[in-house]
Order: C-alpha cells, then structure tokens, then sequence
C-alpha cells in the first residue's frame, strides 16, 4: 500500500524533529548553558582619584556572593559602611564612583567626581563597620554585615590615588527559560512520532470496515463525475468522465494518507502550543521584577536605621576604655585627647592636676567595656550622633552610663560623661540595638511628661532647694542617694561654717544634653548641671579654709575675701511618658571638682 511509506517517513521524521528538539533544550542546560560568573573591570582610562566609591547599588546588582579584585602600588583599604556615611565621610575629595556594569558586562560603570586632592586616611574611622587591609593587591568576597544597603571605600593614606584597577566577578543572572520547554516539546513530538504508524493504520482498518459493512444491493448507483484540480495529474481525465482508477485511489488516500496528514497536524498543533507556552514563560523569566524596598529603607520608614551596629559600638568601647586607661596610669591628660572630650576631660583633667599633689585623692572611675550591659545607639544620621553604653568591670563597683558623641564624619566618638548607676535603680529599657532609638530634642515634651531640658530643671532646682515646689515630680525625692548626699553635704557645710554665709546653685548646662527615647514611650536625658559653691565670709578677719584638693586650683588654703569651688555633674534622668502618673526618676549621677579660686 502507498500510505505505509508514508506513515513511516512522516514518523520517522517526527521522531527526528523530536530527538533534535529534545537536544537543544539538553543544550541549553549543558554545553550551551551561560557562565555561571561574568567579570567587568574598570575602564583602564579612568582618571585617578585619592578615593574610589563601590555603589551600593552596584554591589546589590546581582543575588549572590560578589567577588571585588583590587590591584594597588602600596598599601591601601577596602572600609564597609553605610552609603550615606561613606558619603559624609568622601565630603568634598574628589573621587571615582563605580555604579552600574555596561550592557555587555565586561565594563564598570564609573562617574567622576572633581574636588579636594587629598583627604586623610579612613583608617580608623568609627563609621566603618569593618575594614580590610591589604598591600599590592586584595582578592576580596563580600558580604553584607547586616541587613540594609552598604557602600565600599576604596582608599590609600588620602593623599596617593586610590587603587584603580577593579575588577567585580558576579554570578550570571542569564536564564535558559526555553530549556525545561524544548526537552518536554520533544518529548512529546517523538511519541506522537512512534505512535503515529499504529493510530494511522487503525484508523484505516476502521474505514475498511466500514466500507465492508455497506456491500452493493444490486440497485443503481450514481457515481457523480470528479474534475481533477490538475489536469496533469496522472488519471486526470477531461470534464465530465469518470475513472474507476483514479476513484479508487482517492478512496485508498482518503484511508491512508489522511489519518498521517490529521496526526502530523495535530503535532505541529501542539507544537505550536508548547512554543506559545515557551515564550511567555521566557517572558516571565525574563521580565524585570518590581523595585521592592531595601531594609535600610524599610527601616528609614519606621524612624530610620541605627547610626552603627553593636558590633561597632563594642569596638569604640574597647579603644576608648585603652585611652582612658592609659592616660588614668600615666596621670596625662594629653592621652585623653583622641577618645575623651567635653565634661569628662574635664574632670579627668583635673583629677590628674590634683593627684599629682594631693597622692590619697580619689581617681576617677576607669571605664571598662568587657562587660556591655545595654547598648542606646541612636537613629539620629545627621551629625552629632549620639550612643549611650551601660558597662562595668574591674573597678566599677556599679555599672556607669557613658555617653559618646560623634560631632562630624571624619571624627571619631569621644566619652562625653561618665556616671555611675544609682544603688537600686534599674537602667530604663530601649529598643533592641538593630532597631536603633529615636533621639529627641532637649526642648521637646512630645510624648513626654516633661522635656529634658525641663525634667534637668526640675533636678538642679531639687538640688539647690531642698524644699522645692517640685520634689513630687522626681522619684523618692531626697531619698535618692545622691540627691540626698549632695543636699547633706551643702547642709553640714552650712552648719559648720558659723563664720560664713554660704551659696550653693545648680545650673543645666544646655548644649550637652541628650534624650533618646526608652521602650515604653518615655525617654532618658543626660547631661550636665554646674555645680557653684560660693563662701563669704560673715565678718571682717573672719577666714575660710580649703580642703587640700581644692586648694590645687585656689594657690592657697585660707582666704578672708571669700571662695568659689566649681564641680561638674554628670546626670541621667529617667521622663515618663505623657499621660503617666509616675514621677520622674534620677537614674545615674556623680560629680568632680573641677576649679576653685578666691573672690
């Protein structure tokens, strides 16, 4: 029979279409699969510049491990950190800022930025989450220390152009959508192909039969006459005549050829089905996915992100803690210099000048940071920023609350204050660090029942009046401990000085203020009342006489025109918040002379 050639080639051929089809989907997963790494370098003409910036949306361009190769004369630093700190701290240098990969991504992308020639070192910056030294050249893998967005400083000592040749190693984010499609497509097309020779001939065996089972009855049959499309056809006759040869051959087509031909189109059908389906799920594939928010800014939303990790902060602590110790051993108030300031060099200072003189004075406190008992890292990103620590060590008989200021970018956290924990109080609870907390101006009473600058008010008043009006307004009133030993202290004075008037203030120093808010909605302010003691004496000849510490400062022990001793307070208070109707609380406090003289 003619149609089984025919069934045969056209399976044959459906199996071969499917085997190939098959084999390029293979393809697509094998040896024609995409690198699974691309590498784009800076251009080679890129000027040179003191500092170079890896975008952070450079380095979130691709999912997965980035790997930076940096090549350099000399030493140089690779410092992570958060964009906007990384750009605070670059501030007016000119620099290089690699952004984006070329279309063909083999080339970064780099913007230029004219500026400064020179800017100090980064190394050693508190902004820096960690850092990576190196010397010639630095194969570097990143990886984000938290969640968030993060930029990379690339730079020498600030004054020679900062290593330019930078190559980035991604992984490919290329896809073979039509590779899982082509191998089920073939799949399907060389099954169709070996079933065809047996479904065409079933068919035909059914059409058999069915002629079989309508023989001739012996009445007329009228054959209508069939016009040859084309009259070269082999049998084709002139209009209106009719061959019995040509007749039975369209019958013998008709049940042969046609089933192949109907199942050969329901294959291409098919096929055509499963390339439509191919090309939207490539669509999908490929289609460029919605922006969706970062953390950092997901963080911003609810109040902002905290200005350093704890990681951070333990490691400030620790270099701070070094200073003090050092300048606490040598008495030297010239070491204090890179990590104290404000309030607590003060102190220090002269506690040094007095030790010199009078060996069985006190030394101040020592600050240890082997035990971080609470960290207050503020949300606050525009300078100064300020972090509270709750420590103890050796030596810290209670734990103390240190505050730490960064007043610019390229500064480095100072100790402003120093204060030990009042006996029985607990520190107030804050949100966890990754959270960050949300600082407050020392005029606001948003939310509070009163402002810092109110609540510290409120307290030099206690302090210099034992009968204030506003006593009830913080906790225990002169039961606190060192409410009632300072107001003791100015009372025994008064008492034993028959021979003169005395005068004793306490007054806020307003610029050293800080609030940060606490868990509950309230908040803690810290910062610093100036202690004035003033005497006169109530007669003329009538002397008065100095203690050995104070005499440091006056030239002198006696005086018959009166003195002035000056302390510095370091305080921390805890403000309820609106609504509530607990008083306010004297967390930490402690105070050190700090000047006398003779009127």
């Amino acid at each position: 029979m003619i149609g089984d050639p025919v069934r045969l080639k056209t399976a044959a051929l459906l199996v071969l279409l499917g085997l190939l089809t098959m084999l390029a989907g293979i393809g697509q997963l094998t040896f024609w699969a995409p690198a699974e790494t691309v590498t784009a370098s800076v251009p080679s003409d890129t000027k040179a510049a003191p500092l170079t910036v890896i975008d952070q949306k450079l380095i979130a361009l691709h999912d997965g491990p980035v790997k930076i190769k940096i090549q350099g004369e000399g030493n140089f630093i690779v410092a992570t950190g958060r964009p906007d700190d990384v750009e605070a701290w670059v501030g007016k240098t000119a620099h290089n800022t690699l952004t984006g990969v070329s279309a063909d991504q083999k080339s970064l992308e780099v913007s230029s930025a004219d500026g400064e020639a020179t800017a100090p070192s980064p190394a050693g910056s508190d902004l820096w989450v960690s850092t990576e030294d190196a010397s010639g050249d630095l194969d570097y893998t990143w990886n984000p220390p938290a969640d968030g967005e993060w930029s990379l400083l690339v730079a020498g000592d600030g004054t020679q152009p900062a290593p330019s040749a930078i190559s980035m190693t991604f992984p490919n984010n290329a896809t073979t959508p039509w590779a899982v499609p082509l191998i089920v497509l073939g799949i399907i097309i060389i099954l169709v192909g070996a079933a065809l020779p047996f479904v065409a001939k079933a068919l035909a065996n059914r059409r058999k039969d069915d002629d079989d089972d309508h023989p001739g009855d012996g009445g007329e049959t009228t054959t209508l006459p069939i016009q040859s499309e084309n009259p070269l056809l082999p049998g084709a006759k002139s209009s209106g005549t009719t061959s019995p040869v040509g007749d039975e051959g369209r019958r013998r087509g008709a049940g042969s050829e046609g089933p192949a031909l109907r199942v050969t189109a329901l294959a291409a059908t098919l096929a055509a089905v499963m390339v439509g389906g191919t090309a939207i799920a490539a669509h999908a594939t490929t289609a460029t996915p919605e922006a969706t928010p970062t953390s950092s800014s997901a963080d911003a939303a609810e109040g902002g992100t905290p200005v350093m990790l704890e990681s951070q902060l333990q490691r400030i602590l620790e270099q701070v803690a070094s200073t003090v110790d050092a300048a606490d051993a040598a008495k030297d108030a010239a070491k204090l210099a890179p990590r104290v300031d404000k309030m607590e060099l003060q102190i220090r200072t002269q506690n040094y000048k007095i030790r010199s003189t009078v060996s069985a004075y006190e030394p101040r406190m020592p600050v240890r940071a082997t035990k971080l008992q609470s960290s207050v890292i503020s949300t606050k990103r525009d300078w100064p920023r300020t972090v509270f620590a709750l420590t103890q060590g050796e030596g810290n008989v209670v734990p103390q609350v240190l505050t730490l200021v960064q007043l610019s970018p390229r500064e480095n956290y100072k100790l402003w204050g120093s204060a030990p924990l009042q006996p029985g109080t607990n520190f107030p609870s804050f949100p966890v660090p990754r959270k960050g907390t949300e600082p407050v101006p020392a005029s606001d009473s948003t939310g509070l029942a009163y402002s810092g600058n109110q609540a510290l008010e409120i307290l030099s008043e206690m302090l210099t009046n034992p009968e204030s009006p506003n006593r009830s307004k913080l906790a225990d009133g002169q039961s606190s401990p060192y409410i009632a030993g300072a107001l003791a202290y100015q009372a025994d004075t008064v008492k034993n000085g028959t021979s003169a008037n005395f005068k004793f203030t306490h007054t806020p120093v307003t610029n050293q203020t800080v609030v940060l808010r606490t868990a509950d909605g309230g908040a803690v302010v810290v910062g610093r009342l100036d202690f004035a003691f003033e005497g006169t004496p109530k007669a003329a000849g009538d002397k008065l006489l100095l203690e050995d510490d104070s005499a440091v400062f006056a030239g002198g022990k006696e005086t018959t025109t009166g003195m002035v001793l000056n302390f510095a307070e370091s305080v921390a208070v805890y403000i309820p918040p609106a609504g509530s109707a607990d008083p306010m609380n004297l967390v930490a406090a402690t105070r050190g002379l700090v000047g006398a003289s003779f009127k």
